[in-house]
């Protein structure tokens, strides 16, 4: 399990008001009864849990603009989820509040509903944002390596949590490249820079390096827009690799790639979930008509 999870960080600032959410009009999963964690159990201890995360009557906004509306939502450790649906439907945005990444925006705050990884709610107080980051990684649309060199790339998350021993960091550098499926490819020059990597490997870098600080969730915004075929091809299997060890989500605007890669499928319109179920559901039998005319590409 994660190291990154054996204690909580608490935050010196005072909470920020929540606004309870009054739009219920869409209903929940049900969700499986997890032990209770104590006040001072670890952020490690309470991530254990049936579902991994937990979204309930979520409404985020950006100033005054509503974003996400009453959004509820269960994913299963393990598996791979996909967001789809149209540039502005709120997709991204959920995203980014899984790690609250959103923090960095100003005027943007949950003004209602919860977001729990395991039994930890994610904007409580007692966790702190950095923390969580440790634990739920990202890789973003464009890759986006530092001007430093491939192992100091990876080392990076490491030397930052206080690892100093250098033999550990080396071991953790390949261990986080071989899980990028990267590591055959520039074993011998760790010590060029990363800048010097083609597209589709700058993106398994980025992978590598969030692999490295050992996250359980990874989020994924896009990863492969910018690639060709083949690039695209080389992160999908490792995709279906990592989602053994870790919980993956990923969005995309590919409806082919949604339905290779994921296990579950969550299609948003507008700011509001639709629906969401089994990929091969969504894809082949959804349940709501405007599901089915953005997959099948009439709208969108």
């Amino acid at each position: 399990m994660n190291a990154c999870l054996t204690k909580q960080i608490l935050r010196t600032e005072p909470p920020a008001p929540r606004v309870t959410a009054t739009n219920t009009t869409a209903t929940p999963a049900p969700a499986e009864a997890v032990p209770h964690a104590s006040p001072d159990a670890s952020l490690e201890t309470e991530i254990r849990a049936p579902h991994l995360i937990e979204i309930s009557n979520l409404d985020f906004y950006y100033g005054e603009k509503k974003a996400l509306d009453c959004v509820n939502l269960t994913i299963d450790a393990n598996r791979v989820t996909a967001f789809i649906g149209p540039s502005g439907c709120g997709k991204s945005t959920l995203l980014r509040c899984l790690n609250r990444m959103n923090d960095l925006i100003d005027g943007a705050a949950v003004r209602g509903g919860t977001i729990k990884i395991g039994d930890a709610d994610i904007n409580a107080p007692g966790i702190d944002a950095i923390e969580l980051r440790k634990c739920v990684g990202m890789v973003f649309q464009k890759s986006n390596p530092f001007p430093k060199s491939i192992h100091e790339n990876v080392a990076y998350g490491l030397r930052i949590q206080g690892i100093r021993d250098r033999a550990e960091i080396a071991r953790r550098v390949e261990l986080s490249l071989r899980g990028a499926a990267l590591w055959d490819e520039v074993k011998d020059r760790l010590n060029d820079n990363a800048l010097g990597l083609s597209g589709g490997q700058q993106q398994r870098l980025c992978i590598a390096r969030a692999l490295a600080v050992e996250p359980q969730v990874l989020l994924m915004d896009e990863p492969c827009s910018a690639l060709d075929p083949v690039a695209t091809g080389k992160i999908e299997d490792l995709i279906h690799e990592l989602k053994t060890r870790y919980t993956i989500i990923i969005v995309t605007h590919s409806m082919q790639q949604a339905a290779r890669v994921s296990d579950k499928t969550a299609f948003f319109y507008l700011g509001r979930l639709v629906e969401y179920d089994d990929t091969r559901t969504i894809f082949m039998n959804p349940a709501n008509p405007q599901t089915e005319a953005y997959v099948s590409g009439r709208f969108g």
